[in-house]
């Protein structure tokens, strides 16, 4: 049976007609990456749904592409920053492989392989067992509690220099991840069994077991990049078989979030050591008492609302509002009202003047000033395309610019 790829943009409202089997039908349903309307017997609308990635079965592979047709070092890189700053996709092959698995299986290989290029990482982890000899610690508590009475044998805790450690096991996690992808090639599954070898003596998580927490240091520096790949590949992929059988691999992220905790993180690392600090997710209500520019939360009401990213200076009072539009309210950028209308709610209600309106897009920044209100939105666009660090930089700019200057009507 050939090989079948079918691809519908993010913004794609009438999504695509494909046909599927009824198993795969409802794996790719189960997947959350479309929505899935049958039509007619085999024949099924997808529609985007908010979420970008790819599905693939045996013989047929779904994705949903990000618009401006961001590339896989592109979303890798958006991912990892949100929940590492010091995160880069060096590592990601997207220039040499445009499909999504391809480019995940040969980006992991090749940052496993880096990893491991003086030997496998062990450290030191606690053990408990029951031994007839005395080595480590003796576990009191629950050598009383389960052997009330004897003396041997007897419980001891001690510590095991092992390669079984958290940052091990979660590389060999994401290679068994990505072993379970239908459709790889040969010489690509070849390479991640013989990755998955080099893990002797660690322990291979069970599917869905959230993986263990680990601590950057000097230790475990070469690791850094191919952990905070694994980490992606575990968070956002899911394998999974339908009752007749049918494998799907899916990995699937939502734009909005993905984009509004990239927008966050970086807009804290811009003004970090700047006077004042930033405030994420801030609860606000536009009706009721109370005063926000004191700081405190001494507001109450019945019109709640929660900011995405609020500045406060030095004496703890909002001076700028920031939000994360992943798109505006309108496709064009120049009518987008109902941002204009919540960002005028938010200035408002925190007695703020200006709010600067971050989406992913091309172009320059438009100020608006608001009729009768004392109060700027800047639409400021962020090209997702670019490399990260021209990214960082339009966002640096826009973080200094916003609390630097004041609000100019145009």
């Amino acid at each position: 049976m050939s090989f079948r790829y079918e691809s519908l943009d993010e913004l794609a409202a009438d999504g695509i007609e494909v046909q599927l089997d009824p198993n795969q039908a409802v794996l790719l349903e189960r997947s959350e990456l479309v929505d899935v309307r049958r039509v007619d017997d085999g024949t099924y609308q997808l529609l985007p749904n908010g979420r970008v990635g790819a599905v693939r079965f045996d013989n047929l592979q779904i994705e949903v592409t990000p618009k401006q047709k961001l590339g896989v070092a592109h979303l890798i890189f958006l991912l990892g920053y949100a929940k590492n700053p010091g995160f880069r996709p060096e590592t990601v092959t997207a220039a040499t492989y445009g499909d999504l698995w391809p480019a995940m299986a040969e980006s992991l290989i090749a940052s496993v392989e880096q990893a491991l290029t003086m030997g496998l990482l062990q450290g030191y982890r606690t053990e408990q067992e029951a031994l007839l000899t005395v080595r480590g610690r003796i576990a009191f508590a629950d050598q009383l509690r389960r052997r009330p009475g004897y003396f041997l044998p007897i419980e001891m805790r001690y510590d095991e220099f092992s390669p079984d450690i958290a940052e091990n096991q979660i590389l060999l996690a994401a290679i068994y991840l990505m072993l379970g992808v239908p459709r790889l090639q040969p010489e690509t599954r070849r390479r991640l069994l013989h990755l998955a070898a080099r893990f002797a003596g660690v322990t291979r998580l069970l599917p869905g077991t959230p993986a263990p927490a680990w601590q950057p240091s000097r230790l475990n520096d070469r690791y850094q990049s191919a952990l905070g790949l694994a980490e992606i590949l575990l968070r956002h992929s899911s394998t999974r078989v339908s009752a007749a059988g049918a494998e799907m691999s899916a990995f699937v992220v939502v734009m909005w979030e993905v984009f509004e905790d990239f927008v966050t993180v970086a807009l804290k690392e811009a003004l970090a050591g700047y006077p004042g600090y930033l405030e994420s997710q801030l609860a606000a209500y536009l009706t009721g008492d109370g005063d926000w520019t004191r700081g405190g939360g001494n507001s109450h009401g019945d019109v709640f609302m929660r900011v995405d990213v609020v500045h406060r200076d030095e004496a703890g009072n909002p001076d700028v509002v920031f939000d994360a539009k992943y798109k505006l309210a309108s496709s064009t950028g120049t009518n987008a009202n109902a941002d204009h209308y919540q960002m005028l709610a938010y200035c408002t209600a925190l007695q703020v003047p200006v709010a600067w309106l971050i989406y992913a897009g091309g172009g320059k920044d438009i100020r608006r000033s608001i009729k009768n209100a004392g109060v700027d939105v800047v639409a400021a666009p962020i090209n997702l395309r670019q490399s990260p660090h021209e990214v960082l930089a339009r966002v640096r700019q826009i973080a200094l610019t916003a609390v630097n200057e004041p609000a100019v009507s145009v």
